[in-house]
């Protein structure tokens, strides 16, 4: 049977409403690894002042077969809101869906410093509504809101 470890990094600072995002890396450096092929996920804490490494996820399931593995890896990342990866199968994607996990694809592999880069900037400026439920952001200046609000 596989065997999870989680490698915990004990942060600098509390970040507030800070967010888990998950990267398949084969590298540690950059988004470059299938969901189901990933030996390990790199883990930030990600929030409007910036980033911090939260840990590593290390899921192994070279031993196990069909659905165990995907199984496997999606208990692992309990807790993650969004995961980021080369590719995911669409059974895959549909059971980190259902654990609550938002399932991002990159076209080629990307450095997972500048992914981040682009989250903090998007959270800063004005981040879709997805975003704000999982960051228990308040929507106060949403234009959009005028609409449900006028008599």
């Amino acid at each position: 049977m596989g065997e999870s470890t989680k490698i915990t990094v004990e942060g600098s600072k509390a970040m507030e409403n800070a967010m888990k995002v998950a990267f398949a890396s084969k590298d540690m450096e950059s988004i470059n690894a299938h969901f189901g092929g990933a030996k390990e996920f790199v883990v930030y804490n990600v929030a409007k002042d910036g980033f911090e490494l939260s840990g590593v996820v290390k899921t192994d399931t070279s031993t196990m077969t069909g659905d165990d593995k995907t199984d496997f890896k999606v208990k692992a990342l309990k807790g993650i809101s969004i995961m980021y990866c080369e590719s995911i199968g669409g059974t895959a994607a549909a059971k980190v869906i259902r654990a609550g996990i938002n399932p991002m694809k990159v076209q080629e592999p990307r450095k997972i410093e500048a992914v981040l880069g682009e989250l903090v900037t998007m959270i800063n400026d004005n981040p879709p509504p997805w975003i704000k439920r999982i960051m228990n952001i308040e929507t106060i200046e949403d234009p959009r809101l005028a609409r449900w609000t006028a008599d």
